[in-house]
């Protein structure tokens, strides 16, 4: 059971909105109201997401129900009490701005597209943020842990199989992968440049103007270097050690990470969480590190089909995926259809059992290595079955049993809490 809460990403855009149209009310939720305005606007978001005709007989009032119930939740979460921190708020708020960053391409473009500095933008997203946050955790109370009994889920396959329809084509793939290693002269180069970039901090320069102008970060030169408040464990480790040692103000010297060599400063810390900026200077490895990485993948793919040792453990002791290499390289079972590009065409023409070539694989933006991908099932789409499938009709049997509460505990609340539709 998804809850339908309007998303954060469209709530500043939606005020704006409101504020330039003639409105009257549509709806009053407790001490809320809902306007025409924000009523059509919800409604060409969700016709334009899903392709649809917006005068299509009965959107608009599934979306104002939507919005009712909404409202309810968060009048319900304030009347039981329930409570966000500050650093909650100000991650999402700062996740949020990062997203924005993302689709108008910087911090400048977003400025100019509302009108407004980045703190007003900030302070605007704010109260609604704390008010979805409120919400996300009542309902987390309510039904984060609510789950079908193995008899409840026979229950919903015996009565809904006809409706399950076809479970896809799914696939469980490993790999191993390798970085190209740049020589220790290439790698000297960029160390020298970022040390560079480091005296010229120490004599004055501007940070975040050589941010801009020289990191190699994509996600945060446009910000001056900015990466936000984060709290420990989202960063490269080499990187956390040294920018938890950092006093406000303080700057490191040149720091390597598995990415390149970073320069950071230390902005503002707020309880666990830190704020900082940096400049990645990347180790661009050349042509002939390329080979070697291609070239030692190869040797490892004709040792495994030799019979030399497994996947697994060969991924244990070569991958440099720290995330999968514990667990001998694996990446998961996926349905096809949830698969990017880059894995589609690595295991799409492979059989299973078989191990394909070295292929490049970017990471992020300009970062790459290779790697070699194992098939290790595929399981052609069929027909839904109980056993062979039970974890994905599991799924649908916990939601549909969530959905069931739900609405049960919005009847509920709507004979408690005053709401009225005024269309």
């Amino acid at each position: 059971m998804k809850i339908k809460l309007l998303a954060i990403l469209t709530l500043f855009t939606l005020n704006i909105f409101a504020q330039e149209v003639l409105d009257k009310i549509v709806a009053v939720v407790d001490n809320e109201i809902i306007l025409k305005s924000e009523l059509d606007f919800q409604v060409s978001v969700f016709a334009s997401q899903r392709q649809l005709d917006p005068n299509k007989p009965g959107l608009r009032e599934q979306i104002l129900n939507s919005m009712i119930e909404e409202k309810l939740i968060y009048a319900q979460a304030d009347l039981d009490s329930i409570t966000v921190s500050e650093d909650e708020i100000n991650q999402r708020i700062d996740y949020q701005i990062n997203i924005f960053t993302q689709q108008y391409g910087s911090v400048a473009n977003i400025e100019k597209i509302y009108g407004m500095s980045i703190d007003r933008i900030k302070r605007e997203l704010r109260d609604e943020v704390r008010k979805s946050l409120m919400s996300q955790r009542l309902q987390e109370k309510n039904f984060g842990k609510v789950q079908a009994t193995r008899r409840e889920v026979e229950e919903f396959f015996n009565t809904y199989k006809d409706s399950i329809g076809l479970i896809p084509e799914k696939v469980t793939i490993y790999h191993i992968f390798q970085n190209p290693k740049a020589s220790a002269k290439l790698k000297k180069k960029f160390y020298d440049k970022a040390l560079a970039l480091l005296d010229s901090i120490k004599a004055g320069k501007d940070f975040s103007e050589l941010a801009r102008k020289y990191s190699d970060d994509p996600g945060s030169a446009a910000q001056g270097g900015d990466l936000g408040f984060v709290k420990k464990g989202v960063f490269y480790p080499e990187f956390e050690e040294a920018a938890f040692k950092l006093n406000v103000g303080e700057i490191s010297g040149v720091v390597e990470s598995p990415v390149g060599f970073h320069i950071i400063q230390m902005l503002e810390k707020r309880g666990e969480s830190v704020n900082t900026r940096h400049i990645l200077i990347k180790i661009k490895a050349d042509e002939d590190a390329d080979l070697k990485t291609i070239d030692f993948l190869s040797e490892i793919r004709d040792s495994i089909q030799k019979g030399f040792g497994t996947f697994q453990e060969y991924a244990k002791k070569y991958s440099e995926d720290k995330e999968t290499a514990p667990f001998g390289g694996e990446l998961g079972t996926f349905y096809m259809n949830q698969l990017d590009k880059a894995l589609l065409d690595a295991v799409g023409k492979l059989k299973q059992g078989e191990i394909g070539y070295p292929r490049r694989l970017e990471y992020a933006p300009g970062t790459y290595g290779y790697h070699i991908v194992w098939l290790k099932s595929r399981v052609p789409q069929h027909k839904a079955d109980l056993e062979s499938d039970y974890s994905e009709i599991k799924k649908l049997a916990d939601d549909f049993k969530k959905q069931n509460e739900y609405s049960k505990w919005i009847a509920e609340i709507k004979k408690k809490i005053f709401w009225e539709i005024r269309i």
